[in-house]
């Protein structure tokens, strides 16, 4: 099973759009928060067909409009905070927070813990547990748009680089 990874979204729908091309391939996609606006769930929901599941990031602001649209789309799950699933054999834990995370790493119950939040790419472990910041859909922070694909069966993630929208 593949699953595509993102986060930090941040209206920037050129970039979703890219993102989501890339994980067409995908059998879930797996959103770390930071959508920013309740459209972003539109874009979301009508491009990508397969499970996306979400938890909210501290820059998403209305929470009710999110939630609302999201009811048009029996394939997006809205997790709140804490979003703990089994996909491919795996059990993942998704977090907005990188300090949580490192937390959610640490208690031995995942074996990927997924996150966002500061905006910085990064693959690394907490004991067996793998942990996986995408980095940001934005591109505007950093200056890089990526996102992961991580293989359940092989239990590798792959860093994706996204183009960025010309200024």
């Amino acid at each position: 099973m593949k699953i595509a990874i993102i986060s930090d979204i941040h209206d920037q729908l050129t970039q979703l759009e890219r993102a989501l091309q890339a994980s067409q391939h995908t059998d879930a996609l797996l959103c770390c928060g930071d959508l920013c606006s309740p459209f972003v769930i539109e874009a979301l929901g009508k491009t990508y067909s397969m499970p996306i599941h979400i938890v909210f990031g501290n820059n998403d602001g209305d929470l009710f409009r999110i939630t609302q649209k999201s009811q048009g789309f029996s394939h997006l799950h809205l997790h709140g905070e804490l979003a703990e699933l089994e996909l491919g054999g795996v059990r993942f834990g998704m977090q907005h927070f990188d300090n949580i995370a490192r937390l959610l790493a640490a208690s031995g119950h995942f074996d990927v813990v997924c996150f966002g939040h500061n905006h910085r790419f990064e693959l690394s472990r907490v004991e067996a547990c793998q942990l996986i910041n995408p980095g940001e859909v934005h591109g505007g922070l950093s200056g890089q748009s990526t996102m992961v694909v991580y293989d359940t069966e092989a239990r590798m993630a792959e860093k994706i680089k996204l183009p960025l929208q010309a200024s």
